[in-house]
């Protein structure tokens, strides 16, 4: 077998490899022209090679960010060194749809890109191989793995009965407004509420009727509570609500207009109806207070006033008077 046969047969083999290759090739000049396109760009771009070869690559996808394509090839054509760009820096090069079962909820095929300097035989760069691979299965497994994580956090801050924050992460939540609103001096204001005579609810009517009575009171404060307001469930039949750029006057107003919805409205479980009431207690942070924990605890004796006023009525905390100052 002569040399010009096995050049022949060696040609052959490297064509047939770059049309068999499961990754995109393209080879582009420097006027970015395209001069090779493989079986697989063929294939998902739905152009065949005599449509493309000899064309610009830009005018033939116009959608692929032409500045930015250019800065990289240029450092390729340039500096003789290789250029990377994956799919979290840029979902793909070329918007090909993606046809793979495993990762069908994809609409595109995300794709990794290397540009390869092609060196003449005078060593010049005058082209510049572009390789494309289909990296859909990476993204798309490790995004359904930051959705999970994210659910997973979700879930692990979030009380399941009522949706509300759970009282671990709500006390976290205390604890940075304490912190911020003693650094930046803004008013901040924490009402701590129950449900009045939860006991007899749940002897009267069974516990599946005191958990529907928590999930209605949960949902009541959802909508009252505005959107930078901090809602969390403290454990049973009781509530907190971190009441942000609030004074202790402008939160008995949310207070009272909490009570009086809740007050307003029945739960009806298995046929039969249920009213209750809330009572309330309302702690403006002061310099008095020196950390969450007491901050609780004020909080705390204005709702115990509020009960032992009577129930169904809101209390506010005073720590000049050392004793709450009732409303309602």
């Amino acid at each position: 077998m002569d040399s010009k046969t096995t050049s022949l047969e060696e040609f052959h083999w490297l064509m047939d490899m770059i049309q068999t290759i499961d990754v995109g090739l393209v080879v582009i000049d420097r006027k970015y022209n395209v001069s090779v396109w493989n079986s697989f760009m063929q294939n998902h771009s739905g152009k065949p090679p005599h449509d493309v070869i000899g064309r610009n690559l830009f005018k033939l996808f116009s959608d692929i960010p032409e500045d930015w394509f250019r800065r990289k090839a240029e450092s390729v054509f340039l500096l003789n060194n290789r250029a990377f760009t994956t799919w979290e820096q840029r979902p793909y090069l070329i918007k090909f749809k993606n046809y793979r079962p495993i990762t069908g909820t994809a609409e595109f095929m995300y794709q990794n890109m290397t540009l390869i300097p092609l060196v003449s035989t005078d060593g010049a760069v005058n082209h510049v191989g572009v390789i494309i691979y289909d990296v859909t299965d990476m993204a798309v497994s490790k995004d359904q793995l930051e959705n999970a994580n994210s659910q997973l956090e979700t879930l692990s801050r979030t009380d399941r009965l009522t949706e509300l924050n759970n009282r671990g992460f709500w006390e976290e939540c205390l604890i940075s407004e304490f912190r911020r609103s003693k650094r930046t001096k803004q008013p901040s204001t924490l009402v701590m509420f129950d449900i009045d005579h939860f006991k007899k609810v749940n002897d009267s009517y069974g516990h599946q009727a005191g958990d529907e009575v928590i999930r209605n009171t949960a949902a009541i404060l959802k909508q009252c509570a505005r959107e930078t307001d901090i809602a969390g469930r403290y454990g049973g039949e009781e509530f907190g609500v971190i009441l942000i750029d609030t004074s202790a006057s402008n939160a008995l107003l949310f207070a009272e207009r909490l009570r009086k919805t809740i007050e307003a409205q029945t739960v009806t479980h298995e046929g039969r109806d249920i009213a209750y009431t809330v009572s309330l207690g309302v702690a403006e942070l002061t310099d008095d207070i020196k950390n969450h924990k007491q901050w609780i605890e004020c909080s705390d004796q204005a709702l115990y006033e509020a009960k032992h006023g009577g129930r169904n009525q809101a209390a506010t905390y005073s720590a000049a008077k050392k004793a709450p100052q009732q409303a309602g």
